[in-house]
């Protein structure tokens, strides 16, 4: 336990302090959570490392940076109801955990979710609640949400996720093609039609799945003239 501590540590002083993270209740959750139990048995030993790993059905974990970035980004408060679309091993919504109310995590993966469910529970994340289905529809019936983050490359922003986005909300995703290089952005709702955009740097994303994205052939869903 100590040596996975030691590991932690090394991880949050050198793959996000030193990259200029510096949100309190990022580093403390990052430093907090195991992230060597949200990985295959195989790849353990590289748990800590600053990458991203293979998780099955073809989805990752990812990096440390990547998740934490995203994190401080959505400037999570201990109130907030969050809506996480991409679920996968389930560390980022442990993380999240550690910080917000609850967070509503959605996956499209039926294994992936069954297995996430069964992690976090128990590992005591009792604030996470894992559903199974289209992600890129949001959650209308928990909405709305105090921040949205999203671990898959879409499009555009999904219109469902507009919608479900409290005033004052935050919504972090990476837009762009479906393979290779995607912008991340922020998004913040500041009033019923306002919405204020910022680019926060390239990433690499898996592509988001579903009726409000991209169609399974690797084609958009969304028309030519459909906008962000």
């Amino acid at each position: 336990m100590h040596e996975h501590q030691d590991l932690r540590e090394n991880m949050v002083q050198r793959q996000l302090i030193a990259r200029g993270l510096h949100d309190p209740a990022v580093l403390a959750a990052m430093r907090e959570v195991p992230r060597h139990a949200f990985v295959p048995d195989d790849t353990r030993a590289l748990a800590y490392d600053d990458s991203a790993l293979a998780i099955g059905c073809g989805q990752t974990i990812s990096q440390p940076y990547i998740v934490a970035l995203m994190l401080q980004s959505a400037a999570l408060q201990p109130g907030n109801q969050v809506l996480e679309i991409g679920t996968g091993s389930g560390y980022a919504a442990a993380v999240m955990a550690r910080m917000v109310r609850v967070v509503h995590t959605v996956e499209r993966h039926e294994r992936l979710a069954r297995e996430a469910r069964e992690r976090l529970q128990q590992l005591g994340y009792d604030n996470v609640v894992v559903h199974t289905g289209d992600g890129t529809l949001g959650l209308p019936r928990c909405a709305p949400f105090d921040a949205i983050v999203a671990a898959a490359s879409g499009p555009i922003v999904p219109p469902a996720w507009r919608e479900q986005l409290a005033i004052g909300g935050r919504l972090v995703m990476p837009i762009g093609a479906s393979a290779g290089l995607q912008q991340l952005i922020r998004i913040l709702r500041k009033e019923e039609t306002e919405y204020r955009e910022e680019a926060l740097g390239m990433v690499a994303f898996v592509p988001l799945i579903g009726e409000q994205a991209w169609h399974p052939d690797g084609e958009s869903n969304h028309g030519p003239d459909d906008g962000r």
